[in-house]
């Protein structure tokens, strides 16, 4: 079969581009990829039936519904305090897209709602690529990021993200997938695991305070294996704080592992990033029906973003997220699923 015939049109954006999706295989899963975003539209496991991850059966729900579904989103993913940064003395101002008082993902018509080129396609991998231009949102410099998904091995998605800027900026790009491990309508049944002695406090708007939090003794305390479903002063918890794995970027190595005793599917993540955000989906209340009519409300899913620390420019001692022209920066997670 032609790689031709893995790529489709799956719909149009309303400024009249034509939104492509390819499929890829390799290691016994298949994923569907959309231009939209560099969007992972689907992924599916041999021998498990429901999807490993949320997404939509058609396009026209991702503009209006999606909640990062699968997307890339940067420039600087995560948010940034006032949307405000220094570079050499120099202050940028960048959009508040979150309630007119927090920079959120790469702002408005950030990378994740834009649609990419295809670069490369064969049948078990695709490259896409997209300029982020100087000024869109606030952000200084040209800068051009690629992406490349490939399933291979055993049941691995490795994910790589490469980005360069002709001027210093900041840059964190991350694949913004919400998992389910057992197509049940919430994932509080998973339980999991995350390499990590400190995790991230934050303020009102979801901004680190700054300090480094111990998860010993804590409901954030998962070094060992543990079930999502934890009480947290009596209620359940509300995770969407950034779990510390390292204090910069590092070799690849395993951070998190979460499996479902329901379904017997588990899924380890390796990855380069010093920081992984885990976000619980608690705020999750989407009108339409997901993939296969699935309904995702609160805890429907959970992300694993891989990541530099959020606000990580306003923060000394967190890890650096300066790109400066003649860098790459290279970020490299894979996600690795098996079946008992």
């Amino acid at each position: 079969m032609t790689n031709e015939l893995h790529r489709e049109i799956f719909g149009q954006t309303k400024s009249g581009e034509t939104v492509h999706r390819v499929v890829i295989s390799g290691g016994g899963l298949t994923a569907k990829v959309i231009t939209w975003g560099a969007v992972i539209q689907d992924l599916r496991l041999d021998g498990h039936d429901a999807p490993l991850t949320l997404g939509f059966d058609d396009f026209d729900s991702y503009p209006t519904h999606s909640a990062y579904f699968g997307a890339t989103p940067g420039r600087a993913a995560n948010r940034t305090a006032g949307g405000r940064f220094t570079i050499d003395g120099n202050t940028y101002q960048l959009d508040l897209n979150e309630n007119g008082v927090t920079h959120l993902h790469g702002g408005f018509d950030n990378i994740a709602v834009r649609n990419w080129t295809i670069v490369e396609h064969a049948a078990d991998r695709v490259v896409l690529k997209i300029v982020d231009a100087d000024g869109r949102g606030g952000y200084p410099g040209n800068c051009t990021i690629q992406a490349t998904y490939h399933v291979h091995g055993s049941g691995e998605l490795s994910v790589t993200y490469e980005t360069t800027s002709d001027q210093p900026t900041i840059a964190n790009i991350c694949q913004h997938a919400y998992f389910n491990l057992d197509g049940h309508e919430d994932a509080l049944g998973h339980d999991i695991m995350i390499a990590a002695d400190g995790y991230l406090p934050t303020d009102e708007r979801q901004i680190p305070t700054g300090e480094v939090r111990p998860v010993a003794g804590t409901a954030f305390d998962f070094r060992e294996m543990a079930p999502m479903k934890r009480l947290d002063g009596g209620q359940q918890a509300l995770y969407d704080h950034n779990f510390c794995l390292s204090p910069q970027r590092t070799a690849k190595r395993s951070v998190v592992l979460a499996r479902s005793l329901h379904s017997g599917v588990s899924l380890e993540v390796r990855t380069t990033e010093p920081g992984v955000q885990f976000y619980a989906a608690f705020k999750l209340d989407v009108p339409v029906p997901g993939l296969d009519g699935r309904k995702y409300g609160p805890f429907a899913g959970f992300c694993l973003e891989t990541q530099i620390w959020p606000d990580a420019i306003n923060h000394e001692g967190f890890p650096d997220a300066i790109l400066r022209p003649g860098e790459v920066l290279r970020q490299e997670t894979d996600y690795i699923f098996s079946k008992n």
